[in-house]
């Protein structure tokens, strides 16, 4: 049985998740700008408590983005600097999946519209459906102001919002069922995600652990006209 090891700080969440002998351990804290002390000693407990070196680890998550451009470096650097001393493949997930994930774990929904607040007046978004327990993506990942944000061409029945664009944006964004404004991912929905990707032959070499941020015009500067 696999032994996975999934990381997130895409979010002002910073969280840690084990898979091992088919139990999952996990912790979790929201501590803005701590992440790079915190990362690393939360991973060190984590496999402390789990009595697993490591060695053990087969394979190492992360959330890829989108989510603040800081978090998901701290997240990619970590995740290679491991990855390369361990000779480990790694396996990049999606955040807005991750929200989609947590949403079905804790509130049961099926069709969750995960939004995260982008600033500069956007949101990323994305819209997913469970699948055999897996949130899979409805359309594209994308960026923008959240009057453009729509749910998938032909939607029906419910809909459940997740993430800080909510909480942020709820009255300019499509409507839905229910909605969770404070939801952030979790490293325990990040390590389901992964799990499924595992067992379809998903993970990458360590080199190819890279960022996802959906708003390439701030990542890389437009050239001028």
């Amino acid at each position: 049985m696999s032994t996975l090891l999934a990381l997130d700080t895409a979010t002002e969440a910073c969280s840690v998740a084990l898979l091992h002998d088919g139990k999952v351990i996990s912790h979790y804290e929201v501590i803005p700008r701590l992440h790079a002390q915190r990362l690393l000693p939360m991973i060190h407990t984590l496999l402390g408590e789990a009595g697993v070196p490591l060695s053990a680890l087969d394979g190492i998550a992360f959330g890829r983005g989108p989510g603040a451009f800081t978090g998901v470096r701290i997240a990619i650097g970590v995740v290679q600097g491991l990855a390369f001393a361990l000779d480990r493949p790694v396996l990049p997930v999606s955040n807005l999946a991750v929200l989609a994930q947590r949403a079905l774990r804790e509130q049961g929904a099926q069709q969750v519209a995960a939004a995260i607040d982008a600033r500069m007046d956007e949101v990323y978004w994305g819209c997913y459906r469970a699948e055999q327990g897996e949130m899979r993506l409805q359309g594209i990942e994308a960026v923008l102001p959240p009057e453009q944000a729509s749910l998938p061409r032909g939607a029906t029945g419910e809909w459940f919002g997740a993430g800080t664009g909510w909480g942020t944006f709820a009255s300019r964004l499509v409507a839905v069922s229910g909605q969770d404004g404070a939801l952030l991912p979790h490293a325990e929905d990040l390590l389901s995600l992964a799990t499924f990707a595992w067992q379809r032959g998903e993970a990458l070499p360590a080199d190819q652990a890279q960022p996802v941020y959906l708003r390439d015009q701030v990542a890389t500067p437009k050239a001028a006209p």
